[in-house]
Formats: structure tokens, sequence, C-alpha cells
């Protein structure tokens, strides 16, 4: 045999010098959850090893990922129940305590990309990403609440904003706010193809932020469709987004690669908190090396296309690599 592709496996050396992905943490945005109040931290019962931090907490947490290579965060406010209401109106409210920290976030770690989620859930009385009027979502209707929520943060100094919440139309809506507002500067992440998916239980659990009726399928897009994630991608670059996202991650890789060979923009996967949840349960029970999977299931989500990774295993993958 001439060809004989063993030659390339044959030892370390050889396997690194000709490894075709790779990660590193320079790949990461870690997402943190932040509480009111100081000297809190709290850990997620579904995701061992993730916690809520006050800020006083978060901001130690935060410089302690700088010094590993970690220089992204997407931070997500737990709102408690007594701030919420029908319209969401803390999402906007400078003085609120989420807003508050954002900007000091900023302050402290001016060289630290800081990214935000917009979205009415985690401050709306219904649970939902949009105006609910007799169980109907508003479409419309919740773009200038997210118009206000979105300006409202870069207000504090944040580098990129992350729509979350689904709404036809809302990347061309808060572009035309944060320009008109003097943000030209601040990045659209937009979550351009977000799931209706079951991968998302630890996540609402840990923000509270589940919806108090029905679901969330009338926006969130059918887990069974592929082609109407590039009409989605479509729209959003047409409306300004500076980043497509996928989210699900890796029930969705095919839908990663898709994206990867259709645009020229960034493409991000969020490994979700269900993902992360399994591998940590699957390793609690000696089912799996826990390590091992992590950088595995990280370079799958690399390997199919993804640019940037938001994911929960940033600093576990940090420590092992350092």
């Amino acid at each position: 045999m001439h060809i004989r592709p063993r030659r390339n496996r044959k030892s370390l050396a050889i396997r690194n010098l000709v490894e075709e992905t790779k990660v590193t943490v320079d790949d990461f945005i870690f997402p943190l959850f932040l509480l009111e109040g100081s000297n809190q931290k709290i850990e997620v019962d579904a995701m061992p090893g993730i916690f809520r931090y006050s800020l006083d907490l978060m901001l130690n947490e935060i410089e302690s990922c700088m010094k590993l290579g970690i220089h992204t965060f997407d931070i997500f406010p737990v709102v408690p129940s007594h701030y919420k209401d029908k319209m969401g109106t803390k999402g906007y409210d400078e003085n609120f305590f989420y807003l508050k920290a954002l900007k000091e976030i900023k302050s402290r770690f001016p060289e630290a990309a800081i990214m935000t989620d917009v979205a009415m859930d985690p401050y709306s009385s219904d649970g939902h990403d949009g105006i609910v009027e007799e169980g109907e979502i508003l479409n419309d209707e919740t773009l200038e609440v997210l118009g206000k929520m979105a300006l409202a943060q870069a207000a504090t100094g944040i580098d990129i904003l992350g729509p979350s919440d689904m709404m036809d139309g809302r990347v061309g809506y808060i572009r035309e706010v944060l320009d008109e507002n003097g943000f030209m500067d601040v990045s659209i992440m937009s979550y351009s193809a977000k799931y209706a998916s079951a991968f998302y239980g630890p996540f609402r659990d840990a923000l509270d932020s589940a919806p108090k009726s029905g679901d969330k399928k009338s926006y969130q897009m059918n887990p069974a469709n592929q082609r109407e994630a590039l009409i989605e991608a479509d729209l959003d670059i047409d409306e300004g987004a500076d980043f497509l996202m996928v989210k699900p991650a890796l029930a969705y890789l095919d839908i990663i690669k898709l994206f990867k060979d259709s645009y020229s923009q960034p493409i991000a996967a969020y490994n979700v908190s269900g993902e992360y949840a399994m591998l940590k349960a699957a390793s609690e029970k000696g089912w799996l090396d826990y390590n091992s999977i992590m950088q595995e299931t990280l370079l799958s989500i690399k390997r199919a296309g993804a640019d940037i990774i938001l994911t929960y295993h940033a600093k576990e993958f940090a420590l092992l690599r350092r």
C-alpha cells in the first residue's frame, strides 16, 4: 500500500501537526448569572459548578477568568419575582441592579467584551419573550420594549447585544434605535436560529424565567426545520446583525454547518444549559470521563463551523489548558 493514513497518526507530535480543528479560550463567551445584593454565590442545582453571583463576587469571578484568558462574558440577570410586570419595565430602568452592575463591570474591566441579553422573559410576569395579550404574543408592540431595553444596556458601555426573543424585525428595530442614539459601535449578535428546544430547562430554572402559561413555539423555531433557519439569518443580516447564532448547539450541528457555508458573518453557537447538565450528570454517575467528553463536545461544535462558542464549560476548559 502506497497510501497509509496511519502514518499521519503515528505520534502525538505528528497528530498535532496535521490537526485540522483547534479550540482555544479565544473562541469562548462565558455566560454568567447576576444576583441582586452582595456576598451571594448560589449554585444552580441542575448545573453543578455554575453559580449565580452578586456583583461583588461576580467581579472576582470575571477577574479570575480573565487571568485564564477568557475575555468575553454574557451577563444574565436573575430578576426576583416582585420586580416583574407585564411590560418588563425593569429591563430598561437605569436604576435597576442589572444595568448598574453592567456599568460597574465594564468600568472595572474595560478590556473585557461584555454581552447582554435582550428579551422580556427575565422581567416579564408572564415569562414570555414578548407582550402577552389573551394568550397571544404581540410581535410589533414588543419591539418598542426591546428597543428601550437595548438602548438602556448600550448606555452602560457594553459591547454586544444579544436579542434572544425571536420577534420578527427586532434586529432592524434595535439597530435603528442604537444608531439614532449614537451607539453605532455596539454590536448585535442575533439569536438567528433559536429553536424551541427541551435543552433550556436548567437555564430557566437558574433565572426563574419559564413561561407561566403556554410555550414558546409560536416564536422560537420548530426543531424539524432547517431551511427556515436561512430565512431567519437572511433577515437578520439585512437588518444589521454582526454575528449569527445557532441555539442549541449539539443537536443542531447541521445548522451551524449550514450557516458557516452560507454566510460571511461570524457564526456563534450556544452550548446550552441542558447540554452542559447532561455531561455533568453522566460524569457524576461514572459513565463518562468529564474532561475528555467536554473537550470533544467543544471540538465538535468548532468543527461544525462555529467561530464563537457560548459555553458553561469555558472556565473548566481554560483550567485544563493553562
